[in-house]
């Protein structure tokens, strides 16, 4: 295949995934004051279905690389497509808070599969000069999901039903199930070494229980103690899978690759940052709908208005990482990406709507840029031998840095409605978990200031002809 139709063709396929993964997530949180009501729970408690498709990627992105390495990254693509796919007709079956939360949990499976898979298959296929126009490729297309996500999701919500939202995804998926069979290698490594399967059981059984635990703080689901010990036993385990990673020589995450600086800030750092932004996409339909009171409809119309600004970044991303490097867009970019997001806590209802749609559309353009240099600067110095490695490693501290946004802002939301003692969920309940979250933006600096000077300048100066 030439380089520059691989380059855009690639990226292209597995954007597909990734238009189905992000349009699906966006009409879920658009979806779920309605979905709440329907299975008879509050829409707080509702984060479960968010969270429960986290602790699926949790358990099974661990081991993505190496089952790449061992059956094929083509092969294992098209199977988790087909598993995400079964899922998204299960929740559209679902008729209780637990089915619905167990079918999320089985689209956890097809996409901690999914993504990182389709990132493998990026990596190794294009030279480093290459990997922010490829990011590129990938990013612009899967940003048309929370385009379409939301105004689709609030449409079937207010004027048809929601269970009809998640048909959207069979016909995307079964196009990228043939593109992958028809344009991507079977590439895999020859000699993948065996399993770690207990680092994976440690690791998996660990992020599932202390993840399920903290979203189960304050649902009323179970006592807070049982949800509390569930979050110190996932503590435990994880804290003994970090004894037994050094002490094998192949751990199924490989927590050394955290010493490459490079790596280090995208991953570290970059969890900080996605903490808080893992928290938007589910506070702020939730502040539109239950807060201001607008349909469905109307909330997804001015929510993916942040995607536009993303995309619109995405143009300019390149010549800001040429011009100002890696380490000065991370740090000055996320404390405006923090301040974009505590401004949406101060929405109340006379707020008029230009003025809400121009502040969601600005709080899109910074981490639309933040995202093109973590995910960049991530590979920067790791060797490709180690790429499937430091895929499965960068994937579990990403999604589990979302989920533990969604989880954080519930809480935090819940504290502020039971402090101020209101009967209902309104508008000032949401200002502390907007502030909260976009703390978490800005916390992201401390460590990329660690970054060496020129760090990623290799990657930069590729983007001279994506540009």
């Amino acid at each position: 295949m030439p380089l520059a139709l691989g380059t855009f063709i690639v990226p292209l396929i597995v954007a597909c995934a990734m238009f189905m993964e992000n349009v699906d997530a966006t009409v879920i949180v658009t979806s779920l004051p309605a979905l709440a009501r329907d299975l008879g729970h509050d829409p707080i408690t509702l984060k479960l279905a968010v969270t429960s498709y986290v602790i699926g990627l949790g358990v099974f992105i661990p081991i993505c690389g190496w089952v790449a390495d061992r059956f094929g990254s083509r092969t294992v693509f098209r199977t988790a497509i087909g598993i995400f796919i079964a899922g998204s007709l299960l929740c559209a079956a679902s008729t209780s808070l637990t089915m619905f939360v167990a079918a999320r949990f089985v689209q956890g499976i097809g996409g901690a599969m999914m993504v990182p898979v389709g990132r493998i298959i990026i990596f190794r296929s294009l030279p480093k000069s290459d990997f922010i126009r490829a990011v590129n490729y990938l990013t612009v297309p899967a940003l048309l999901g929370p385009v379409v996500g939301p105004p689709l999701g609030g449409f079937i919500t207010t004027f048809l039903h929601w269970r009809l939202i998640f048909f959207v995804n069979i016909p995307i998926g079964v196009l990228g199930i043939w593109l992958a069979g028809r344009h991507i290698a079977n590439m895999h490594e020859e000699h993948p070494g065996r399993l770690d399967l207990v680092g994976f059981l440690l690791s998996a059984g660990g992020a599932a229980l202390f993840m399920l635990g903290l979203s189960l703080v304050g649902s009323g689901l179970v006592p807070v103690g049982s949800a509390l010990a569930m979050c110190v036993g996932g503590v435990v385990l994880l804290a003994i899978y970090w004894f037994h990673a050094r002490r094998v020589e192949r751990p199924v995450l490989d927590l050394s690759l955290l010493r490459i600086p490079s790596f280090n800030a995208s991953v570290a750092g970059g969890s900080l940052f996605r903490i808080g932004l893992g928290a938007v996409p589910f506070l702020l339909p939730l502040t539109l709908q239950e807060g201001l009171g607008m349909t469905a409809f109307a909330s997804g119309s001015i929510t993916c208005a942040s995607a536009f600004g993303s995309i619109f970044m995405k143009t300019i991303a390149s010549r800001a990482l040429r011009r100002y490097g890696f380490r000065h867009v991370l740090i000055v970019n996320a404390m405006l990406a923090g301040a974009s997001i505590a401004a949406c806590g101060f929405f109340f209802p006379d707020t008029p709507r230009w003025a809400i749609l121009l502040i969601v559309l600005i709080g899109g353009l910074f981490p639309s840029l933040q995202f093109t240099a973590l995910n960049s600067l991530a590979y920067a110095d790791i060797p490709t031998r180690d790429i499937g490695r430091a895929t499965s490693v960068a994937s579990v501290i990403q999604q589990l840095s979302l989920g533990l946004g969604v989880t954080i802002a519930g809480i935090v939301l819940q504290i502020s409605h039971t402090l101020q003692g209101h009967p209902t969920i309104v508008w000032s309940d949401f200002w502390p978990a907007f502030v909260v979250v976009g703390l978490f933006c800005v916390a992201s600096v401390p460590v990329t200031m660690r970054l060496p000077a020129g760090t990623g300048d290799e990657i930069a100066r590729g983007t001279r002809r994506a540009a």
